[in-house]
Parts: structure tokens; C-alpha cells; sequence
């Protein structure tokens, strides 16, 4: 439970309280570590495992935790009459390994989002952020209103956003699903959906330290297997199903008899706990006496679909010849009228278009009218380096998402297309990216962001700046204003003489970072004069500094 509260608190700690160092509990993951390929996190997980079973479905993975806080709630609030009793129930085989083939299938098809849901550790990290952190947010505002009120200033007020709607929608899905799941059946959520408990239940299967049944001991009271969150104990076959026991050992805890320990296998004892099938009359076994779908449509529906299809065709064939052809010439010519302006209007050399284009002498253009501009690639992260290695890496558990200070990154929705949706990317809506900043580099537990020095962010290259002056205020307006070249770190960003005593921005997008202070700054209305497109692989760009001279000066400079 401690593991999950850090891994919460981490995600939520805006103000960097927490040293960074916690980003390990975020490596340990199973999913992370796989992705960044962390070999010797791997082989230590795979070892624990082996060892002593799924002790990390228990201990470290904090969705797991979160269910057995939901469990501890239930058991609390429930009146000893309708307090939760457990029961051993077979393994849903069918289930389990369907779901483990299905993220498999995903990751290898470029559905990465698939795989991004199932992850335990990415979705606990989606409800932190999204559904957590803004009462978080909103607890640290109230304080800063009653702590500034007294002219104590330890708080600061932060803004609060709605990052995603997509991304709070499966926040909240998630949120019901394994809440509704861990309060009626316990860890069924574990065995049944989860990949990475499936994945570490193939291996605990033959774990070295087991539960096992003491048979001179146990009276068969069944007090283990109502207590059992996993379903796993068949107390009347006393066997233990290793492969879905998550170790939280409350059924040693509650045997009063001591007919459970948990050890190595004694001499004789097989080191994998047969799974003993309930005999004919007990329970029943999912997968048997189904009931066969019966195959073919009826002669009636075949019937009704054919009158219903010949139907159409009469009302469709009742139109003269005549009146068709006159619809058809109709709808050709508003069409060919619409697609004209649509590409004249793209396309500012044609046709039509000349007489709506001034020629500005000052800057040897001619421009148009305010148009509206967009962006058509999105912005990766600091560190993504291109679009392919970065969608398969990212899990979209959003730490980084919390952790910007800038809050500009955000959940994508189909940005990035289907596979790619709810990663995250940048948005300049309320800020740009720091110049200095690499945190989300640093915290990124799959390396899908790779660490970069501020050396290297400095030259790292993830979006191209685009100046459309013809929504220029200097030039719509005659009014000065420079805000964009005043934001922009490189230069890429400069203004140069216009008309009279003003300026206007121009670019140079070679030496362009990308970072966004330009588009945010920019007082454009109602769409942007500039902004920052982005680029499916980062580049590195090269910038020459001039030298300053140091001078002495004794004394006061003045």
C-alpha cells in the first residue's frame, strides 16, 4: 500500500517536493521496464516471481493496490450480515489468456492504445491524473486563499485545466469498471483482464515458496476461501491456484488452526498444486453444456428482405428519365462552382483570386485577406525523436502529462491516428515549452521521451515555426508589436523594418526549436498570424552565438 501511495503522490506532486529518485517506482513496472527494455529489471521481476509468486501484483503494482483498498472499504462499511464472503471459483482460462493474446496482437498491429488500456500501472496513472489531481489542485488553491489571507504566502495558486475529454471519459470508465469489479469480486479484475498478472501468473505457477495446506492441521472450515480475494483457495480439495494467488496472505492470517503456511515444497510434494476439477453434481465448470447458436437465416426474414429490397427499387426507379438527368446536371455544376472557390482559395495564383491580393511593396509580396491556418502534424514531446519509435514506447500513462509545469502537454485523440490516441502531445494554448526544461524527459519510465541534457534540448528541433502575415496585426492593423520575436529564444523569430517606424516579424525556420512562444504570445484574432507545426522526426539544428566581450570597468559604470 505504501508502494501505491508514492506512485499517486508522484504523479500528483506539481510543486517537485518528491525527489526525482521516485521515478524508480515507476520502472519497476512490468509493461515500462519490457518497453525500455530494462534487462535487469526484468530478470529481477522474472526471479521475485519464481521465487516467491506474484508478491508484485500485491506489493508494487499500484492498480493492484487500489483494489485492495476498494476490498478493505467494502469490508469495512459492510454490516457483519452482508459483510463480502469469498468464494473459490474455476479459472476463466478462456479470459485470461484471450486478453494476454489480445495486447500481444495489438502492440504487433500498431494498436497501441490497446495495449496503453490494459496496462494496470498506465491506467492507474490516466485516473491520478485526470480525475485526482484537479481536487489536488483545487485542495492547494483553497489553502493558498486561507494562507494569503493571513499575508503567508507558502502556497501558489495554479491554474486548472481540462486537459482531455476523451482521456477523462476512459479515466472515469476505468475508474467504474475496476471499482465495480474490486468491491463485488475482488482481485477478478487481476485474473481475468489484467495482461501482466496473467503474463507473472505463468510463472508463479511454479514459484518455489507457496501457500500450501497442512492436512493434519486444516478442519476444512473454509474460513481461508472466504476471505480469499483471488477466488483461488479450493479448501475441499485443499488446493491453492498459484497462478491467480497474489500473496497478501490474509488466509494464513485468518486460519486459526495454522492449516496454511507459506513455504518451500517438502520432500515428496510436487512443486506445482494440482488443479482439482469439481466432481459431477458440484460446481459447474464455464465452457460446458453450452447451447449451440442455430446457423442460417429464416425463409421469413429471406422473404421480408427481398420484398423490402424491391421496394426500394420501385421508389427509386419511379423518377422519370428526364427529371434524373436535370437533378444529376443540377448537382454537377454546384459542385464544380464549390470545388472552383475551394481551390482558389488555396491556391492564391489563380483565377479569381488576383483582385483580392494587394501587393505590399515594403516587403515585395503580395498578401490577401486574414485566413484561417491549422495545424496538420502534431508536436511530440522534448525527446520522442521520431513518430514510430515513439507510439510503440509510450504507454500513455500520462506521468509526464503531470508533470510539466507549463501544463502544455496534453492527451492526444486521433492526432496521432487510432493507435496512437490518448498519447500525449503539445498544445500552446496556455503556455509554451521552457527553453531550460527537461522534465518530462526525465520522468519517462519506458523511454519513449529519452533523457535529454539542456545542452541538447537547446538544439533539439520538434516543430517548425510558419509566419502568415497576411494575419499579422502589424500588417492588418498598422500597429506595432515584436511579442513573438521577444519570446523566442534561437531568433528564428526576428522583426525587421516594415513601414515607417514599424517592425514585422520574419522567420528562419532552421534555427527553430519549436517551442511555442511565438504561437502563444501572439495576439491574432481570430486565428494566428504564427504557429509551430510539427515534425514526425525531431531534428538537430545548429545556432551560432556571437562572442561577448568581457569589459572591465573600474569603479561605477557611470
Amino acid at each position: 500500500m505504501v508502494t501505491g501511495a508514492l506512485i499517486a503522490l508522484y504523479f500528483l506532486d506539481f510543486a517537485e517536493l518528491l525527489p526525482l529518485q521516485l521515478k524508480f517506482l515507476e520502472e519497476i513496472q512490468l509493461l515500462p521496464a519490457l518497453l525500455a527494455l530494462n534487462v535487469g529489471i526484468l530478470a529481477a521481476l522474472t526471479l521475485l516471481t519464481f521465487i516467491f509468486g506474484r508478491v508484485y501484483c500485491s506489493s508494487v503494482c499500484p492498480l493492484g493496490v487500489y483494489q485492495d483498498v476498494v476490498s478493505r472499504i467494502r469490508k469495512w462499511t459492510s454490516s457483519r450480515k452482508h459483510k463480502k464472503r469469498y468464494k473459490y471459483l474455476p479459472p476463466l482460462n478462456w479470459m485470461r489468456y484471450g486478453f494476454l493474446g489480445l495486447t500481444v496482437v495489438a502492440f504487433v498491429a500498431g494498436l497501441h492504445v490497446l495495449v496503453g488500456l490494459l496496462d494496470p500501472y498506465s491506467a492507474f496513472g490516466r485516473m491520478t491524473v485526470h480525475l485526482l489531481k484537479p481536487v489536488y489542485q483545487a485542495g492547494n488553491n483553497l489553502l493558498f486563499n486561507i494562507f494569503s489571507s493571513f499575508g503567508n504566502h507558502t502556497f501558489y495558486k495554479i491554474a486548472i485545466y481540462l486537459l482531455s475529454v476523451s482521456s477523462l471519459v476512459v479515466a472515469l470508465a476505468t475508474l467504474a469498471v475496476v471499482s465495480v469489479l474490486a468491491w463485488r469480486n475482488g482481485r477478478i479484475y487481476c485474473n481475468t483482464v489484467c495482461p501482466v498478472g496473467t503474463t507473472l501468473g505463468l510463472i508463479s505457477r511454479y514459484s518455489l515458496f507457496q501457500i500450501r495446506f497442512d492436512s493434519s492441521a486444516c478442519t476444512l472450515c473454509g474460513s481461508c476461501a472466504r476471505l480469499c480475494k483471488s477466488s483461488c483457495i479450493d479448501f475441499k480439495q485443499m488446493s491453492v491456484d498459484t497462478s491467480r494467488c497474489v500473496n497478501c496472505f490474509d488466509c494464513i492470517d485468518v486460519c486459526k488452526e495454522s492449516g496454511l503456511h507459506y513455504r518451500l515444497p517438502r520432500k515428496g510434494e510436487t512443486l506445482v498444486q494440482p488443479l482439482v476439477r469439481p466432481e459431477a453434481g458440484g460446481m459447474r465448470v464455464p465452457g460446458r453444456n453450452r447451447r449451440k447458436k442455430a446457423a442460417g437465416a429464416s425463409a421469413r426474414e429471406s422473404a421480408m428482405g427481398m420484398k423490402s429490397q424491391d421496394k426500394t427499387i420501385l421508389t427509386l426507379s419511379g423518377a422519370t428519365t428526364g427529371d434524373s438527368r436535370r437533378r444529376f446536371l443540377a448537382a454537377v455544376g454546384v459542385a464544380g462552382l464549390a470545388a472552383t472557390r475551394l481551390v482558389a482559395d488555396k491556391n492564391p495564383g489563380q483565377a479569381g483570386i488576383s483582385s483580392r491580393m494587394k501587393y505590399v511593396p515594403e516587403l515585395g509580396i503580395e498578401l490577401g485577406s486574414k485566413r484561417e491556418v491549422a495545424r496538420t502534424k502534431p508536436i511530440m514531446p522534448p525527446g520522442a525523436t521520431d513518430f514510430k519509435r515513439f507510439t510503440e514506447k509510450c504507454t500513455s500513462c500520462h506521468l509526464c502529462v503531470a508533470k510539466c509545469p507549463a501544463q502544455i502537454i496534453k492527451p492526444a485523440f486521433l492526432d496521432y491516428g487510432l493507435g496512437g490516441m490518448l498519447q500525449p502531445m503539445l498544445h500552446f494554448d496556455n503556455h509554451f515549452c521552457n527553453y531550460d526544461c527537461t522534465i518530462c524527459c526525465d520522468v519517462c519510465p519506458t523511454d519513449a521521451l529519452l533523457p535529454l541534457s539542456k545542452d541538447d534540448k537547446h538544439h533539439n528541433q520538434m516543430g517548425v515555426v510558419q509566419l502568415y502575415l497576411e494575419n499579422c496585426i502589424v500588417y492588418t492593423d498598422e500597429t506595432s508589436c515584436g511579442a513573438c520575436s521577444e519570446h523566442c529564444p534561437t531568433q528564428a523569430v526576428h522583426m525587421v523594418p516594415y513601414k515607417d517606424s514599424l517592425t514585422i516579424p520574419k522567420i528562419e525556420q532552421n534555427i527553430c526549436v519549436g517551442c511555442g512562444g511565438c504561437e502563444y504570445v501572439c495576439p491574432a484574432k481570430p486565428w494566428k498570424a504564427i504557429f509551430v507545426e510539427g515534425k514526425t522526426a525531431h531534428a538537430r539544428i545548429e545556432l551560432e552565438f556571437e562572442e561577448v566581450e568581457e569589459t572591465t570597468v573600474d569603479g561605477f559604470g557611470f
